[in-house]
């Protein structure tokens, strides 16, 4: 159970990147007052937590509804995370569209938009939660603990945000680049593990 919470914790802190967000959030809400900015990152983890733990609890009935194996489900969501694994090593951050970027720049309340989602609860999450949902039905309480995990994950976000000032005079654009890239390598291999796991349970399932 140690091995599938810390692979667990690994995924989702890479997935979410707490440090690689910091310069994103600087962009959008910088020109804000502190007290305006804690209000922005206090509503954005609410919206976030909102739609990661509804997927949490039922993502596996809507990939059941849907008709979705969840050996496919788990071959396609790996094939996105190593999309992002390889844009986060390459230093290429694009959660949002051009259209979405624009928008976000002329919008007062970025908390909920582009910020709660999909900047944080993007697609990248939301498949990697499903597949650890998954998995955590082998043990007891697993939802339990990917919802714990979750919201660990989420308040270590909240902290980076709250000091993403200090922390990009500290670490500076190369420093936080050089962390997101080594934790795309985490997820790269955490992503080809998925995609291998998939196939192998399509073919014993086919077979």
């Amino acid at each position: 159970m140690l091995a599938f919470i810390s692979r667990a914790f690994l995924t989702l802190f890479v997935v979410l990147d707490p440090i690689g967000l910091v310069p994103i959030f600087i962009t959008l809400a910088g020109h804000h007052s502190p007290k305006v900015q804690m209000r922005i990152i206090r509503q954005a983890i609410l919206v976030a937590a909102a739609i990661l733990f509804s997927f949490a609890l039922f993502g596996n009935a809507l990939l059941r509804y849907l008709g979705i194996s969840v050996e496919a489900f788990q071959v396609s969501a790996g094939i996105l995370l190593l999309k992002i694994a390889v844009d986060m090593v390459f230093a290429q951050r694009e959660r949002e569209t051009k259209a979405e970027e624009a928008e976000a720049q002329v919008r007062t309340d970025i908390s909920v938009f582009p910020l709660g989602t999909p900047l944080i609860a993007g697609p990248g999450a939301l498949a990697s939660i499903l597949i650890l949902q998954n998995e955590a039905t082998a043990y007891p309480l697993g939802t339990g603990l990917i919802l714990g995990i979750i919201a660990f994950v989420l308040l270590l976000l909240y902290v980076s945000l709250a000091i993403a000032k200090y922390l990009t005079s500290w670490l500076g654009q190369t420093g936080i680049n050089v962390i997101s890239r080594v934790l795309g390598i985490l997820l790269a291999a955490l992503a080809v593990q998925y995609i291998i796991n998939g196939v192998l349970a399509l073919i014993k399932a086919t077979f």
